[in-house]
């Protein structure tokens, strides 16, 4: 039977694209705010669009927070992508000011450091060794979009860099916990392997 996939509904803007590439897939796909289906789902997307502190706003709305740091914490798969990897950080500034994240990994995002803002369109990621998240497409291109990201790699995890002025998290794999920087949704046929390399994991 295909993996069940619940890509979180909390109210972050258009996620309807999220949800047709992972169908593409082959695993069934539901967009819900039902928090007994996401914390059951076989895989857990949190998508994330716009601010930081508006997308934790939002999640704690929801009541999604502690089922993402239980998920975590039982080691049950998740994707965070986008303002959704970043919620996954201990703190967000944006403007001057601080808010808190859901802290599975510590460290803050912050604004990036580079002449042009946001980061915006196709760039290459380091991979290193033993990724799976990465598996056979570990020299493609992504898709960015944005202006803040996180700056330290989570102990102990597999984490993929990218560099915009100066390096940055552009990706991490934490046992079941995954996410991504860019939009794996809008970076074409090598965002459709990560995607499938993700709903693989699933098994």
């Amino acid at each position: 039977m295909s993996p069940r996939v619940v890509v979180l509904d909390y109210g972050s803007g258009n996620v309807r694209s999220a949800v047709r590439a992972v169908e593409r897939t082959g695993a069934q796909v539901e967009l819900t705010g039902d928090l007994q289906r996401a914390a059951a789902a076989d895989g857990l997307l949190v998508p994330g669009v716009g601010a930081f502190a508006a997308v934790m706003a939002g999640l704690t709305r929801a009541g999604a927070v502690e089922v993402i740091r239980e998920r975590h914490e039982r080691q049950l798969p998740m994707l965070g992508i986008c303002v959704g990897q970043q919620v996954f950080f201990s703190a967000g500034t944006e403007h001057g000011v601080t808010a808190a994240g859901i802290g599975l990994w510590p460290g803050e995002v912050t604004r990036l450091e580079a002449d042009v803002i946001p980061h915006m369109g196709w760039d290459q990621v380091q991979v290193p060794a033993g990724s799976r998240m990465f598996s056979g497409i570990e020299n493609e291109r992504f898709y960015f979009v944005h202006s803040y990201a996180a700056h330290v790699k989570p102990a102990g995890s597999v984490s993929t860099l990218s560099t915009h002025g100066r390096p940055f998290v552009a990706a991490v794999e934490d046992g079941s916990t995954w996410s991504t920087q860019f939009h794996p949704e809008k970076s074409g046929d090598a965002g459709a392997a990560l995607l499938t390399n993700w709903v693989n994991a699933l098994d």
